[in-house]
């Protein structure tokens, strides 16, 4: 697996999730860091609700040289439109609504996972997904961020072709 897996993997959850529909002209997924969310989003092709994914990084557990393990720790976003932060009816409203949506991607992931038929979540911790309200307060937009790890299996052996000897 590798980054650019990760972003079509997401993109499609975009496009198939019925209330994000994401299309080249109705622009709902987007690549971005939790920072520009938070300084609001300064484009003008947006659509709500949006799926954002944020960059991963990444460490290495190794158990006594035995199992290698890479562990890729990530995000994404669904963020929704507000009028009025100050109108804590409406601000619950997208939170419940985005909750919702993060809740059917997560049982997506877990049923894509179980298939073992895309090796992007086949190793996804679904017990490390962790999620908290965040609010802009500069685009009015409100959010929920999830935060997950993916531990995969990472070969130790030396590959001599990309040695130069």
């Amino acid at each position: 697996m590798n980054f650019s897996d990760l972003v079509e993997y997401f993109r499609g959850v975009a496009r198939r999730h019925a209330l994000i529909r994401h299309s080249e002209q109705q622009k709902h997924f987007f690549r971005f860091e939790v920072d520009e969310v938070l300084a609001g989003i300064n484009r003008t092709d947006t659509c709500f609700p949006m799926l954002v994914l944020e960059g991963y990084s990444f460490d290495f557990t190794d158990h006594k040289s035995d199992n290698l393990l890479k562990n890729r720790s990530g995000a994404f976003i669904l963020l929704g439109q507000i009028t009025d932060q100050t109108d804590h009816e409406e601000l619950h409203r997208v939170w419940d609504d985005l909750e919702q949506i993060g809740d059917d991607i997560i049982a997506l992931i877990r049923r894509d996972k179980q298939s073992r038929e895309v090796p992007v979540v086949r190793d996804f911790e679904l017990g490390s997904v962790q999620a908290s309200l965040l609010i802009n307060a500069y685009g009015n937009n409100a959010g929920i961020r999830y935060t997950f790890t993916i531990s995969s299996p990472q070969s130790g052996e030396v590959n001599p072709a990309r040695w130069l000897e």
